[in-house]
């Protein structure tokens, strides 16, 4: 593919899957806004100790043998039935250990709520599953509109719905329904968008022919699906009674990733689009991927730095006092998710290269890593726990950026000397809205005022430094304003 065509298809995918990731991110904070001024955060606390097993239908929308479609030029339709049926038979399988485990979950976590709000809960991960080759199949053909249809339009029937029962007091059944519904509906909708129908084969040949790279890549995102959601389970597991810190711990990890995912999951689906295109092509790729860095930095500095500013007004407003105990959560979790993006772009570099080795290996040493960071911190209590998190994520882009250096030669070095000037100057943006609004003791003024300030004063010293992203923004808007005005 040409240069120019690849720069376009990579700009036009990044709008619509970033499009996708925004709306959706909007309409659950919009929805989330409504429902924790509602709910108790012990109903949240519920949720947040399953959200160890929830992640597995994520596990199986997102990787195994979806992920070695997306990676082949060419797929039959044989093939995708069999992928397909397979997923479904895992879905079902997990689905009825996960039932007949509801009562030792129940017990182990000191709630007997948990028995039939898991029950329910779970059904998301078959409904999920249903929908995964035709997720495949858009994403192949770079429908990211399409795509970004199909999950707004779930969303906002689930977060009705969800907000309706709420309002009626349901409490914690109001967040099982959202989330069973949205599952559901994104499924029927993708159906009927994509009109691929699976055929009557099944091929264990077939398969097999998949198992090369897609075990590996299972196999990893078990292991994500276990550690990145392992936290609000430890904490309902060896804290009794502890639903409301579950809650606000949960809360506090969903929040910091919003921003954080919304770029992380935009470049990732980009990513796993182009990189494959050039992995033949070690100095082109080398190129892109320290574009991308450079892109991701760019956003996700000032993002973070700026979230932990104006953390506690913005509860207070938008959650009310209850939920102001889950700031020092949000705060230093955010140290962690302002680099969480780069390290999704390095992992979708070492599929690109079908290092599946190197993705395994990585997992595999980054847990052994967290283990022990948890058993060294965890008598430092939640705090501690949240701390763990912070180090392991700096601890494994270290270890990512190593061997990405083998891979494609892109080092450390370089990775500071694309990242680091955006991280200093967002550091300095924020330092100086802080120093500026330090008396001010009205919330919605300290907010505006931080929010206004902070970009502007970020933007011109992205100039005044002459960075590259900077630079980027004046020659694309100069662009707009020349075709305007010929127009």
């Amino acid at each position: 593919m040409a240069e120019s065509t690849l720069k376009q298809k990579t700009t036009v995918s990044l709008f619509w899957s970033f499009a996708d990731k925004f709306g959706q991110q909007l309409i659950n904070l919009g929805t989330s806004i409504v429902l924790m001024r509602i709910l108790d955060p012990s109903e949240y606390g519920l949720i947040g100790a399953l959200a160890l097993f929830i992640a597995f239908s994520g596990l199986l929308i997102d990787s195994g043998f979806t992920r070695s479609l997306l990676n082949r030029k060419t797929i039959s339709t044989a093939e995708y039935s069999t992928v397909f049926y397979f997923n479904i038979s895992l879905a079902l399988l997990l689905y009825v250990i996960l039932f007949l485990a509801a009562p030792f979950l129940a017990k182990i976590f000191h709630e007997p709520r948990i028995e039939p709000v898991s029950r329910i809960l779970f059904l998301s991960l078959i409904f999920n599953s249903g929908g995964i080759i035709q997720q495949t199949l858009l994403t192949k053909k770079a429908d990211f509109r399409g795509i970004t249809r199909i999950n707004i339009a779930a969303l906002l029937i689930a977060a009705s719905v969800a907000i309706v029962m709420a309002l009626k007091g349901y409490g914690v059944w109001s967040l099982v329904v959202q989330t069973v519904l949205l599952a559901f509906f994104r499924t029927i909708f993708l159906w009927f968008y994509s009109k691929w129908k699976p055929v009557m084969i099944f091929s264990l040949k077939l398969l097999r022919s998949f198992m090369g790279i897609s075990n590996k890549l299972l196999l990893t995102s078990v292991i994500n699906a276990v550690f990145n959601n392992i936290y609000p389970s430890i904490i309902a597991f060896f804290y009794p009674n502890s639903m409301k810190q579950v809650g606000y711990y949960s809360q506090a990890s969903k929040y910091q990733d919003i921003p954080f995912g919304i770029l992380s999951n935009s470049f990732r689906s980009v990513s796993m689009l182009i990189l494959p295109e050039i992995n033949n092509q070690t100095e082109r790729l080398k190129r892109v991927l320290s574009k991308m860095i450079k892109s991701l930095a760019f956003l996700s500095f000032p993002a973070g730095f700026l979230m932990i500013l104006i953390a506690e007004p913005a509860f207070a407003i938008l959650f009310k006092e209850k939920w102001l105990p889950a700031v020092p959560y949000f705060r230093i979790l955010c140290l962690a998710g302002v680099i969480s993006p780069f390290a999704f772009v390095l992992n979708e570099l070492f599929i690109s290269r079908e290092k599946a080795n190197y993705f395994l290996g990585v997992e595999i040493v980054r847990r052994i890593i967290l283990v022990l960071l948890i058993a060294l911190l965890f008598s430092y209590g939640i705090i501690g726990l949240a701390a763990s998190w912070v180090i392991y994520t700096y601890i494994t882009l270290i270890i990512s950026l190593v061997l990405s250096g083998r891979l494609v030669d892109y080092s450390l070095l370089e990775f500071l000397t694309d990242a680091l000037p955006y991280a200093l100057v967002a550091f300095v943006s924020c330092a100086v809205g802080y120093l500026i609004t330090l008396n001010i003791t009205g919330n919605y003024l300290f907010l505006v005022i931080n929010i206004v300030l902070v970009s502007i004063l970020y933007l011109l010293l992205c100039r005044l430094f002459k960075l590259e992203m900077a630079k980027e923004i004046e020659e694309w808007l100069s662009s707009k304003r020349k075709k305007h005005e010929k127009s």
